[in-house]
């Protein structure tokens, strides 16, 4: 049961001050805030000791009841034998609580003091609160004079106690505006000096940049010049002729096909059923997919030797065909065709091999040089725009996040000021 006190005291509406504005730099923050903090912490010890002493002769008082209520007998020889044990038994708890449980309070002079002081208020309510909650009916029906002193001390004890504590309370939240506020200046100096080191980057890459714009363009004209040559001239007139000379690389290659596929069914069966060595085997395979690869002087003999095999598979009966005489004539069609298909062949990698040698003759390894060196410069360009572009980016975001914390610094600091500061950027 709660014994009676606790209500607290109208507060009155504070009248509205109009604040003051003022301009300071973001340099002299800290000394501001550090000389509000120390003001705040002043007035903090100073409004607790004043309410420390308004509460220490409510302590003696407390004290007196108890030592008063000790001697009283509460006329309990009058009241029923049963009612005046649970009297007794309620006066002695009340009594030893006043005794054991509260105490002189500490002499404020420091925050920690303070501190110290609204623990032990918190405590000794707490305990006698608990006890009189306990023995209410006790109090206010066997030891009435007491009762009204006890809840008009207390009501204003429990008062003196919260408003200790939300004038702790509020010096705690300007310790904490404090130190964010400290932790914003920092994360700003951060901020500035990365802004530096971004900034400079952005002035070294473009510098570079410029510099590799400039080499690009002196590359770009030297390669220029030796095109402009007459010995590019006929290098590109040479590999337009190997160019064009390569496509008669594909019809040579379907008048092969043509004669080859008319004999790839009977072939690619004595491919999965003959058991040729490694390099025959090899052999069998690209002339089922792809004769022309294979057709060489060196060659000819292994691809004798797999036709008349097959020949010999078809006549035993081994390698099945539709049409045995029609395949017959023209795996002979093939031999006979294939001094003709080997001659091609062969002239065409000669006159191929030759083409390229010229054309590597006249090859500038100095612009092949060149252009491999304007490649990788034109890349190293794009980089480094890439890279500024980046820096910028950082930097912009630095520009905007930067107000923002300045902005929060204003607003703390009007949370434990009257003035109403702006912060500006040194």
């Amino acid at each position: 049961m709660v014994f009676g006190w606790g209500k607290k005291k109208q507060e009155e509406k504070p009248v509205e001050e109009i604040p003051q504005t003022k301009e300071i730099s973001l340099s002299d923050v800290e000394k501001i805030v550090a000389d509000l903090v120390k003001l705040r912490e002043s007035q903090t010890v100073y409004e607790v000791k004043h309410l420390r002493n308004n509460t220490a002769p409510l302590i003696d008082d407390l004290i007196k009841v108890g030592n008063m209520l000790e001697k009283d007998t509460l006329n309990v020889d009058d009241i029923d034998k049963h009612l005046a044990i649970i009297v007794v038994r309620g006066k002695k708890q009340v009594i030893e609580v006043i005794k054991k449980g509260i105490s002189s309070l500490p002499e404020v002079s420091s925050i920690d003091d303070a501190k110290k002081l609204d623990t032990l208020l918190n405590q000794i309510l707490k305990k006698v609160g608990d006890v009189l909650g306990r023995q209410t009916r006790v109090i206010h029906i066997f030891a009435k004079k007491y009762a009204t002193q006890l809840k008009d001390n207390l009501e204003v004890m429990n008062q003196n106690h919260s408003d200790i504590h939300d004038i702790l309370q509020n010096f705690e939240n300007t310790k904490s505006n404090s130190d964010e506020i400290s932790d914003t200046i920092k994360k700003i100096d951060t901020l500035k000096s990365t802004k530096l080191t971004k900034t400079k980057k952005i002035t070294d890459t473009n510098n570079e940049f410029e510099s590799t714009k400039e080499r690009l363009s002196s590359l770009e004209k030297s390669i220029e010049e030796i095109k402009s040559s007459d010995d590019y001239k006929k290098y590109i007139e040479s590999k337009k002729s190997l160019e064009s000379f390569e496509n008669i690389k594909s019809k040579i290659k379907d008048g092969i096909n043509s004669q080859f596929t008319k004999i790839s069914r009977p072939l690619g069966r004595y491919e999965y059923a003959s058991s040729l060595d490694k390099e025959q085997k090899n052999i069998l395979t690209k002339l089922v997919e792809n004769p022309f690869d294979v057709l060489t002087l060196e060659n000819k003999d292994s691809i004798i030797l797999i036709l008349e095999n097959v020949r010999k598979g078809i006549t035993s009966g081994s390698i099945s065909v539709k049409d045995v005489e029609k395949t017959l004539s023209q795996i002979t069609e093939t031999e006979e065709a294939l001094d003709g298909f080997i001659f091609q062949v062969s002239e065409y990698f000669e006159k191929h091999q030759k083409m390229s040698d010229d054309l590597n003759s006249l090859r500038s390894e100095k612009l092949t040089s060149l252009e491999t060196e304007f490649t990788k410069t034109s890349d190293s360009k794009d980089d480094l725009e890439l890279k500024s572009e980046t820096f910028q980016g950082e930097v912009d975001e630095i520009d905007s996040t930067i107000p923002e914390l300045v902005s929060e610094i204003e607003k703390k600091l009007r949370s434990f000021s009257n003035t109403r500061y702006t912060v500006l950027m040194s």
